[in-house]
């Protein structure tokens, strides 16, 4: 016994002097978080054509996390799973409703903050219940509860949003119909909050929630013309319709432009897409300018990331219910004090690994319900890992696994047709060439699909694609597993 003691002080050490490294040098959180964000819409990512000066500022001042991906959700908003996984590192099977609603047994970080006696405040986007709300939050400005900013209800142009209630009630008599743009209203809101007594009076955790670059695709002023759609480079993984059934061709996403997609409409779509991204990354750099004016900054750790990522005409899809790497990997960066500078990392990483991190970084107590992974090793050392493998579901009908040898599996059962994708990602990263049907790589689906059974159960997916008709029946409506 005295021998396992000891074994078990030696693993736990070392990430606690990293903690109490970086908590005597840092203790207020700033998490700024956008919707629909792919991983490859950053200039930080290699993105030549998109231009977002702040983020990858910030990028340069910290670690970014190349890896970075949401674990999915079981109908076509996944964006509420990914919310709720970033602020409970819960796993997404792990939670009522897809996150609709978050339990007390359910410990979000910032309760835990709460506890510690942080001010907490949010602003912007918040896709759960109400009650688990107030739970959280000790402040916050604009509220937008809801998915997306629907034209018929002012759109980005004029969202209709409630301001903070502590009693969180949230009555009509809140509402109000904003005269400015989205993420100009949520940055205007955290600068007020940053150059404010409140967050200089105690630690603070400052949660700026935005609802762009989510369609309607309307960036406003410069923004809307900021690309030329004769310039955009047409993806190379573009097709005019996806090849099969994946299960959710006919989600509300995938009906924003027809099929067979036509590759002048998909320029100009990603034109605007990527004018809404541009804008934000502005409104980023004024939360960012705040920040530093304030005094603030030095003492604070930023995190960036986005819910989900978009397919924008990529193997013929708009949306993100799908399983493929741009609508499933997100940009991710960290900085701050006891953060590598100007650093990346390839190391697998989910949106839940965000809380169990920061929790460590702070040096308190975590919650039983945390799932997810600390990354404190990787901040250490970017060349590390904690993940070996990451596993996700979509729907009732997809699941897929990705081994750190660099190959993919896709599995699908819909109508009671099964389709099997494997992709070589070190050399097709795009997953533009499907070689399950190739007699050399038999032994790798075999391989591939033992994993994702693994990862299932350790994701509490009790799902069993061993059954020939485990996936969506005609007709029927998407739902969890």
């Amino acid at each position: 016994m005295r021998i396992i003691a000891l074994i078990l002080v030696a693993l736990i050490l070392p990430t606690s002097i990293i903690a109490q490294k970086i908590t005597a040098r840092a203790k207020n959180i700033l998490i700024i978080y956008s919707d629909d964000h792919s991983y490859h819409a950053l200039g930080a990512a290699g993105n030549k054509e998109i231009s977002t000066p702040n983020l990858d500022k910030l990028a340069k001042s910290g670690l970014m996390f190349t890896q970075a991906h949401v674990m999915g959700g079981h109908q076509g908003a996944v964006c509420i799973p990914s919310r709720v996984m970033l602020l409970t590192g819960r796993y997404v099977n792990r939670l009522p409703g897809d996150g609709s609603t978050i339990p007390d047994s359910i410990v979000s970080l910032p309760e835990v903050l709460k506890k510690q006696g942080y001010n907490t405040y949010h602003t912007g986007k918040w896709h759960s219940d109400k009650a688990s709300h107030s739970r959280m939050f000790s402040t916050g400005g604009d509220i937008f509860f809801g998915g997306m900013h629907f034209p018929k209800f002012g759109g980005q142009e004029h969202p209709t949003v409630s301001l903070y209630d502590s009693t969180g009630v949230y009555n009509d008599s809140r509402k109000r119909v904003s005269d400015i743009y989205s993420t100009t209203l949520y940055a205007d809101n955290a600068v007020r909050f940053l150059n404010s007594s409140t967050a200089k009076a105690k630690p603070f955790f400052c949660y700026v929630a935005f609802t762009s670059p989510h369609d309607p695709r309307t960036p406003p002023g410069n923004f809307a013309t900021m690309y030329d759609p004769k310039k955009i480079t047409l993806p190379s993984n573009f097709l005019i319709k996806h090849p099969f059934d994946n299960g959710d061709l006919n989600v509300r996403d995938e009906q924003l432009l027809p099929v067979p997609r036509d590759p002048e409409a998909i320029k100009k779509d990603i034109a605007l897409y990527y004018g809404m991204v541009s804008e934000m990354d502005a409104q980023v750099g004024r939360i960012l300018e705040a920040l530093e004016k304030s005094g603030l900054k030095e003492n604070t750790l930023i995190v960036f990331a986005g819910d989900n990522g978009l397919a924008v005409g990529q193997h013929g899809l708009l949306g993100k219910q799908n399983l493929y790497e741009h609508s499933i990997r997100v940009p991710m960066i960290m900085s701050g004090p006891g953060i590598p500078v100007n650093k990346k990392t390839e190391g697998f990483t989910y949106l839940s690994d965000i809380t169990p991190t920061i929790i460590d970084y702070l040096a308190v107590k975590r919650p039983s319900s945390v799932e997810g992974r600390s990354l404190l090793p990787v901040i250490q050392d970017p060349s590390k890992k904690v993940r070996s493998s990451i596993y996700n579901v979509y729907g009732h009908w997809s699941r897929s696994i990705k081994s750190d040898d660099g190959f993919k599996m896709i599995v699908y059962n819909v109508d009671g047709i099964t389709t099997t994708q494997l992709f070589n990602l070190k050399k097709d990263p795009l997953e533009i060439k499907d070689i399950s049907k190739e007699p050399a790589y038999s032994e790798k689906i075999l391989q591939m699909r033992n994993l994702l059974k693994q990862q299932m159960t350790a994701a509490f997916d009790d799902l069993n694609i061993d059954l020939p008709d485990w996936g969506r029946k005609k007709n029927q409506k998407s739902r969890g597993s």
